[in-house]
């Protein structure tokens, strides 16, 4: 209103409800990059994490004395982890060096026992929730294992997966300790 109780012009109006407008929504753009700022530059999802994936290295920290060694019998251990669309995986990992036996039909019980101690193997289903992997383990070369769940926190970094394990007594000599495998894509 003007001094003497009029409208204003509507040009001056109109002008003035433009500018309340462009501020309200500069407010809103500031307040949306702000939150942006909060999130994470990308969540992982559980596509990220499907495929087969080969094992490149694994690295063991004892939590007593906190040395790192190889965790599989070398640097070069083999393996092969498979996450399906469906919700199962596969791990299969066998140690540098293993070894065959003399007679494949007939090992002997010394060679049977070094085949067992140097490979492990186990299937379930699993759930990712961007951060962690959880299997709940339905079949393992360890019939100790078989019905629990194991949990992975989770890298991704292109076809670069590093999986690491939870504290735990290590399978070989039940030493606790954190494992760290590191896994390549396969295309």
């Amino acid at each position: 209103m003007d001094r003497r109780g009029l409208p204003p012009p509507a040009a001056s109006y109109v002008r003035r409800k433009r500018q309340k407008k462009e501020a309200y929504m500069r407010t809103m753009l500031a307040v949306a990059v702000a939150f942006s700022l909060l999130l994470p530059a990308h969540a992982a999802d559980t596509k990220d994490l499907v495929g087969n994936w080969k094992l490149i290295s694994a690295q063991r920290q004892i939590l007593d004395t906190n040395e790192t060694v190889d965790a599989y019998g070398g640097a070069r251990p083999s393996g092969w982890i498979n996450y399906s669309p469906d919700g199962r995986t596969m791990v299969m990992i066998a140690h540098e060096g293993r070894g065959k036996p003399r007679d494949a039909a007939n090992p002997t019980d010394e060679e049977r026992a070094k085949l067992q101690k140097t490979i492990l193997a186990y299937g379930g289903t699993f759930n990712f929730d961007g951060k962690a992997v959880t299997t709940k383990v339905d079949i393992s070369w360890n019939e100790a294992w078989t019905g629990t769940t194991l949990v992975r926190d989770v890298q991704l970094d292109g076809n670069r997966l590093t999986l690491k394990t939870r504290p735990a007594p290590f399978s070989a000599d039940g030493k606790p300790s954190i494992v760290t495998l590191v896994w390549e894509k396969s295309h």
